[in-house]
């Protein structure tokens, strides 16, 4: 007998059940079933039924950690419900909070919140209100939603590597690592900067980029599993329009529709944090109220000089001791001499003597004294000592190891100054990137600049030209103008240890950079004029 309900029950629609034993209820034979023993079977029946449906469950399959747990549910017309408070258990290692007063309970999963409330249809997750196709149950401590509808709400919003079986009543979790899992969107004045968030870095071959004629911007990142769920969610600013994410097998793809003009663009793969930047820069704005200030920007009537290192930081040493910051603030002021004496330009300078200056004060003090060029003076130094010869810099992520590790032993004035400010935070990052864009309306005038130093040394200095070179260095971040640093020889080097330590010599040099400097104010001044 029982074998037979027991097979009764499992073939049986439990609402079907109900609307029957509903209409047995409202008939007028009612009083002659409760004299029978029919309806003692029914009752017996409906007991097994009900008491089964309570204790029925979700089956959790985790294949990220190999285990298997429960989930309790309530069951009645409208499908399966699961609780709350065992789908946070199951999904995440935060306890929910829950509030009895209000009957509402907060689910920690993933990096999102889900507010869920009794007798209500709608899920908060995060700030995106979500409705689901029936009223939340509230029981005591635990509130029972609708579980199909809650699973692919987790899955679309917060967690991708789920899947519910709404027949089995089987709940899989199998959450691969993503290694892309975001992408962050920052506005600037000519350009945009997409921070690509990651949790390695990637080899430079493994990513690359192109435009389409399509107007969409595509990044391709080989070997990358991509979170396309938090990557849609971006918040749109800038140049871009839309956003959009695909996981191609091994291989992840971002796209960005772009609704404006685009210049040039950059990839860099940063370390710490691990992120892939790519600056975005579009074109100036060629209003005639835009020229104007544009042309009294570049009007050259004030330049900032400034003399490497000082004080308590000697710079590069040379065999003989020759220190690098006597050298360095000689040079410049020798440079400035021939300034106020030839010229009507203003002189403004970092420093006039043997003392320190961080290097975020030297930029500071060129943009308040509304300077209108950079140049920084130093001296080089390898642990080759048959390397000499003379270049100049720019401010651009460093292109040759030689570039960087020039700026990296230049960047170690940084261990002098006081770091409780943290001001010189991922020099090889978004930080570097943010200043080259912030400063790339004048990176045609610093390259002309360099080039005609480069040329004038080149004709009068028996050394070695090394070119025109980018690297990243501080003391050129945050000066809003034409700016380079220029290495006028290498210390470490015997003989030009010697030539730089002769009074005549160093004014060689500065007469050279004199010279270039007025070229280059005279092609300025031309240009404005003719435009």
């Amino acid at each position: 007998m029982l074998k037979n309900m027991e097979r009764f029950y499992f073939n049986l629609d439990f609402s079907f059940f109900l609307s029957i034993f509903h209409r047995i209820l409202n008939t007028e034979k009612i009083y002659y079933m409760f004299l029978s023993r029919k309806l003692s079977y029914f009752l017996l029946l409906f007991s097994l039924i009900t008491s089964e449906a309570k204790s029925l469950t979700v089956r959790v399959v985790n294949r990220t950690n190999n285990s298997t747990d429960q989930i309790r549910t309530l069951d009645n017309l409208r499908g399966v419900y699961v609780s709350a408070k065992d789908v946070s258990r199951v999904l995440s290692s935060r306890q929910p909070f829950v509030n009895t007063d209000r009957l509402k309970m907060v689910l920690y999963i993933g990096n999102n919140r889900l507010k869920i409330s009794g007798n209500s249809s709608y899920i908060l997750v995060d700030e995106r209100v979500y409705q689901m196709p029936s009223y939340a149950i509230w029981d005591g401590d635990d509130i029972y939603v609708q579980a199909e509808a809650l699973f692919n709400l987790i899955r679309e919003t917060t967690m991708p590597g789920i899947g519910y079986d709404s027949r089995r009543m089987v709940l899989d979790i199998d959450i691969k690592e993503f290694n892309i899992t975001g992408i962050e969107i920052n506005e600037k004045a000519n350009g945009t900067i997409l921070r690509i968030k990651t949790r390695s870095s990637f080899p430079e071959g493994n990513i690359s980029s192109f435009f389409h004629e399509n107007g969409w911007f595509y990044i391709t990142i080989a070997n990358a599993l991509v979170d396309t769920t938090e990557i849609r969610r971006s918040d749109i600013r800038g140049v871009v329009r839309r956003i959009a994410a695909d996981q191609l097998e091994n291989t992840a793809q971002i796209a960005l529709q772009i609704k404006t003009k685009v210049d040039s663009h950059e990839l860099y793969q940063g370390k710490d944090p691990s992120e892939i930047v790519v600056s975005l820069r579009t074109p100036m704005d060629n209003s005639v109220a835009r020229i104007k200030e544009v042309k009294d920007r570049w009007k050259l009537d004030t330049i900032v000089l400034d003399a490497g290192h000082g004080g308590k930081d000697p710079g590069t040493m040379g065999p003989r001791g020759t220190k690098e910051k006597d050298i360095a603030l000689d040079i410049t002021k020798r440079i400035g001499l021939l300034l106020e004496k030839n010229t009507k330009l203003k002189v403004i300078y970092t420093r006039e003597e043997d003392t320190f200056i961080p290097l975020w004060k030297r930029t500071k003090i060129a943009n308040e004294s509304n300077g209108k060029m950079f140049l920084s003076i130093h001296l080089n130094g390898s642990p080759n000592k048959s390397v000499y010869g003379f270049e100049t810099y720019l401010l651009r992520p460093g292109k040759t190891e030689d570039a960087i590790e020039v700026a990296s032993r230049e960047n170690e004035v940084i261990k002098y100054e006081d770091r409780t400010n943290n001001r010189y935070k991922d020099l090889s990052g978004e930080n570097l990137i943010m200043a080259t864009m912030a400063q790339s309306v004048f990176m045609r005038e610093s390259e002309e600049l360099a080039a005609m130093i480069q040329e004038e040394m080149a004709k009068k200095l028996k050394s070695k030209n090394r070119g025109v070179k980018q690297a990243g260095f501080h003391v050129l971040i945050g000066a809003s103008m034409p700016n380079i640093l220029i290495e006028a020889g290498y210390l470490t080097n015997r003989n030009e240890e010697k030539n730089l330590r002769n009074s005549k010599y160093r004014q060689i040099i500065a007469n050279c950079v004199y010279k270039a400097i007025v070229k280059f104010r005279y092609s300025r001044e031309q240009y404005l004029a003719e435009n």
